[in-house]
C-alpha cells in the first residue's frame, strides 16, 4: 500500500530549490524559512540561557523530569540551522523523554571550522554539569550534523577524563566526511534532501583540508569506540548516509558499546521533523523518547502524552 502522507512529502521537497546553487546566506534564510513552517507542540515552553558562553535554549514542556536532560546539538551540515529552526523537532524528543532539553547553538562553519562546533559542545556539556545536573541523567541527542557531533563530543569528554553521558541517541548522524560509504552512490537517487556533492562542499567548509576528514572529531565513525555509554542509532533506507549509520553500530557492537540501531524501510533524511504530517516520525520519536527514559532512569509517568 503506498505510503500517501511520504508522498505527497517526497513530492514537496523534490520540488524545492536546488541547495547544490545557493550561497551559505541563503542556504540559512532557507533553513529559517521552511523550519518556521513545521508546528511546535502548543505546550512547549522555551527560554534563552548562556551555557558557559554558548548561545543556547531550555525547551520543555509540563511535566518535564526536575532532574535529567537532553543535551541537542542541531543538525545543518555544520553551516545552517539553529535551535531555533530545530525546536519542533527537540520540543517533540523532549517530551517523548519527560526530560527538558537544553539546545545549544554552536558555531558554524565555514567562519568557524573544525573543532570550534567540538568545543562548543564540550562547554555546554560542563556547564549542564555544573548546573547540577548528573551526567548519568544527561542523554546526548543530535540529528544529521548533530548526530556527528554528539558522537565526536563522546569521544572528546573520554579523552579529557570527563564523566559521560547516560546515553546518546543519533538520529540520520552524518560520521563520515570523507564519504567513503557505499550508500553515499547506491541511495543518491532515493534521497531527496542530501546528495554528494552538496555534502562534499559543506564538509569542505567545516574541514578545509582533505587529510583532516577522517579525524575522529570531524569523522568519528574513525574513532576508538570502547568505552562510550549506549547509543540509539535511528536512519532510514532512503539517505545517503545510510552506511555511516550502520558501520557505526558494527565497529559499536565490536568494541561492546551497547547500540541500537534502527534501520526505517523507506523513511528519509532526518524524517522526524515532519511528525507533524507523517505518523512514521512521531513513532520514531516515541522509541527515542523511551530509549532515553529507560537510560536515563525518567519516570515514565512524566513522559505522559507524548505525541499529543
Amino acid at each position: 500500500m503506498e505510503n500517501q502522507p511520504l508522498q505527497e512529502l517526497l513530492a514537496q521537497l523534490r520540488s524545492g530549490p536546488n541547495r547544490e546553487l545557493l550561497t551559505v546566506p541563503q542556504l540559512r534564510a532557507l533553513t529559517d524559512k521552511t523550519s518556521a513552517q513545521l508546528p511546535v507542540p502548543a505546550q512547549a515552553r522555551w527560554e534563552s540561557t548562556d551555557a558557559d558562553g554558548v548561545p543556547a535554549q531550555w525547551i520543555s514542556s509540563p511535566g518535564a523530569a526536575a532532574q535529567g536532560a537532553l543535551l541537542y546539538l542541531h543538525g545543518g551540515a555544520y553551516i545552517m540551522g539553529s535551535a531555533t529552526s530545530h525546536r519542533a523537532l527537540i520540543a517533540r524528543l523532549a517530551q517523548a523523554a519527560g526530560l527538558r532539553a537544553l539546545a545549544i547553538d554552536y558555531r558554524l562553519a565555514p567562519e568557524h571550522p573544525c573543532p570550534a562546533a567540538v568545543h562548543d559542545a564540550q562547554a555546554a556539556y560542563t556547564w549542564l554539569s555544573a548546573q547540577g545536573v548528573p551526567p548519568h541523567q544527561i542523554a546526548l541527542v543530535g540529528n544529521s550534523a548533530g548526530g556527528g557531533l554528539a558522537l565526536a563530543l563522546l569521544l572528546a569528554l573520554r579523552k579529557a577524563g570527563q564523566p559521560l553521558p547516560a546515553c546518546a541517541v543519533l538520529i540520520s548522524p552524518w560520521l563520515d566526511l570523507a564519504h567513503t560509504g557505499a550508500s553515499m552512490r547506491s541511495r543518491a537517487a532515493e534521497d531527496p534532501v542530501l546528495t554528494p556533492t552538496f555534502l562534499e562542499r559543506t564538509a569542505a567548509m567545516y574541514v578545509p583540508r582533505r587529510a583532516e576528514r577522517t579525524f575522529p572529531l570531524a569523522s568519528p565513525l574513525y574513532g576508538q569506540l570502547r568505552g562510550l555509554p549506549p547509543l540509539l542509532v535511528q536512519v532510514g533506507t532512503a539517505e545517503v548516509l545510510l552506511d555511516d549509520a550502520t558501520r557505526l553500530a558494527e565497529r559499536a557492537r565490536a568494541s561492546d558499546v551497547q547500540v541500537d540501531l534502527e534501520v526505517w524501510p523507506d523513511m528519509i533524511h532526518v524524517w522526524h521533523r515532519y511528525a507533524a504530517r507523517l505518523p512514521e516520525a512521531q513513532q520514531a520519536i516515541n522509541q527515542a523518547g523511551a530509549f532515553v527514559r529507560r537510560h536515563c532512569r525518567v519516570e515514565a509517568a512524566r513522559a505522559a502524552g507524548a505525541g499529543d
